[in-house]
């Protein structure tokens, strides 16, 4: 299967976000909608993706070699207000932050986002295994594994690392 260039750039971001939502797709590559994504996948790149057991969307091992991207499972590769999440969350053993202290951290380091940006990149951090949840009245959050643990990739805005 040939893939136009536009694919291919779609393609790349998904091997580089993986594991990744519909709505991080949508918000990437510019669309309308969480099913503009799913029929964009199904028309134009069925082959290169497949859904985990938690409806996740990965990229096939085929997709990573067609493109000739590197895959190594050390490096995780996020868009950059994910990797400023990872800044500013509390460690392991820190006391967890609501999405809104989340928020308030980012804001004060010079961020300028939103609550529903915050919210949508823990649950994607979350995702990828690199934040935990810990349920209270309001879910709050914390890293999952040990900062110096982490090696971030920050993804340039519509396009790969």
């Amino acid at each position: 299967m040939t893939l136009s260039e536009e694919a291919r750039d779609r393609l790349a971001d998904i091997v580089s976000l993986q594991p990744t939502k519909n709505g991080e797709l949508q918000d990437r590559w510019d669309l309308d909608s969480g099913s503009k994504v799913h029929s964009y996948l199904e028309s134009e790149l069925k082959e290169y993706y497949y859904r985990d057991e938690n409806s996740l969307i990965r990229a096939t091992p085929e997709a990573a070699e067609l493109l000739g991207l590197d895959t190594d499972d050390d490096i995780v590769r996020v868009p950059r207000l994910q990797a400023r999440i990872l800044d500013v969350l509390a460690g392991p053993d820190g006391e967890p932050q609501s999405i809104v202290a989340t928020l308030h951290a980012l804001e004060a380091e010079g961020e300028t986002t939103d609550v529903d940006a915050v919210r949508s990149g823990l649950r994607s951090l979350e995702d990828k295994g690199l934040v935990s949840v810990v349920e209270r009245t309001v879910p709050t959050f914390r890293l999952a594994v040990d900062r110096n643990d982490i090696e971030i990739e920050v993804l340039e805005e519509g396009g790969t690392a």
